[in-house]
């Protein structure tokens, strides 16, 4: 059975909600990790201060897609979030962890204690990276469905492989994402080394794709059977292959904010792509592909997805706007104050 309109259109704005907080706290999740690869105090600071006054509000990107999925298409909300439920524990609590760090850091006057909150942020960025990442590639490869459409597998199921593999690829990702991030926002010896920093995450983002596309065709070929028929999945992939060449050269050339732009381009058509193989399934199942929880047969009343609809309509316009607003106020290099974390 083939999704009606209200279904599709849900279908797009769950993957627009998912890539809007890819691209957006992928950053965020970057710098974090970033921040545990340097010596200097001062310059964790930095960092931690560079996403300072984003990064809830990012956040908030992730609930609402959150919501969406429960709204649209209660059946995969209660699977996936039964299924992952683990994952998803130790997901919160390293996100908890970031946010914790940031507001304890400066509390105490120790160097110890500002030491531990510093790899509290570093390890509460780059554990969330690499978990969207699993989680993802579960999703893609597909997860174990009983015939009622509920988990049948383990926790440790889903930690195989190819999961894994998505999961490096995320963090790699958003490690190059953040670091053309702190480029823009820092000057001097830290600027430079986010730039080396962003070339290398770069060069493990392409590898790491190309190893998952490869591994794709091997474990999860339904996401092939009409892709290479859908005009979408096409505009998706040179876009991505676009945001990928021109990312070196714009950085090398001291484009940051075009690199920076490439790279949001990189991650949404990473997701248009996964998204395009994936449709109309939501969560295909690996024991019988037939069983997939799809757009159609897992999606609300056309009612419910109406009502939805306009409210989305309505309320969406405020998210978008907020979000151009505080970026618009905080745009510029970042500066320590008494004030600061």
């Amino acid at each position: 059975m083939s999704p009606n309109f209200l279904q599709t259109i849900w279908f797009l704005l769950v993957m627009f909600l998912i890539a809007g907080y890819a691209v957006l706290d992928g950053f965020d999740l970057g710098v974090g990790t970033l921040s545990l690869f340097r010596r200097e105090p001062g310059d964790r600071r930095l960092m931690m201060n560079a996403i300072g006054p984003v990064w809830d509000g990012n956040e908030v990107w992730l609930l609402t897609g959150g919501g969406a999925l429960f709204a649209a298409f209660p059946p995969v909300y209660a699977t996936v979030f039964s299924g992952f439920y683990l994952a998803l524990m130790l997901l919160l609590l390293f996100l908890i962890l970031r946010a914790v760090s940031m507001e304890f850091r400066g509390q105490v006057d120790s160097g110890r204690w500002r030491r531990f909150w510093d790899l509290a942020f570093g390890f509460g960025s780059a554990v969330p990276a690499l978990l969207f990442g699993v989680a993802v590639g579960n999703i893609l490869r597909g997860i174990p469905l009983d015939s009622a459409g509920r988990f049948a597998g383990s926790f440790l199921g889903l930690l195989n492989p190819y999961a894994l593999v998505v999961g490096l690829l995320s963090l790699a990702m958003f490690a190059c994402h953040g670091a053309l991030y702190m480029a823009m926002k820092s000057e001097g010896e830290l600027r430079e080394d986010m730039e080396r920093w962003a070339i290398r995450g770069w060069i493990a983002w392409v590898v790491l794709y190309t190893a998952a596309t490869l591994l794709s065709f091997l474990l999860a070929p339904h996401l092939f059977a009409d892709v290479f028929s859908n005009p979408a999945a096409w505009v998706f992939f040179l876009l991505l292959l676009a945001a990928l060449v021109t990312l070196p050269v714009f950085l090398r050339a001291g484009y940051r904010g075009r690199a920076f732009l490439a790279s949001s381009a990189g991650i949404v058509s990473s997701i248009g792509v996964a998204a395009a193989g994936l449709f109309p399934r939501l969560v295909p199942s690996v024991t019988d592909l037939s069983g997939s929880l799809t757009a159609a047969n897992a999606s609300s009343t056309d009612r419910t997805l109406l009502t939805m609809l306009v409210i989305a309509l309505v309320g969406m316009p405020f998210v978008i706007g907020y979000t151009i607003w505080a970026y618009r106020t905080f745009k510029g290099k970042v500066t320590l104050t008494e004030e600061s974390y």
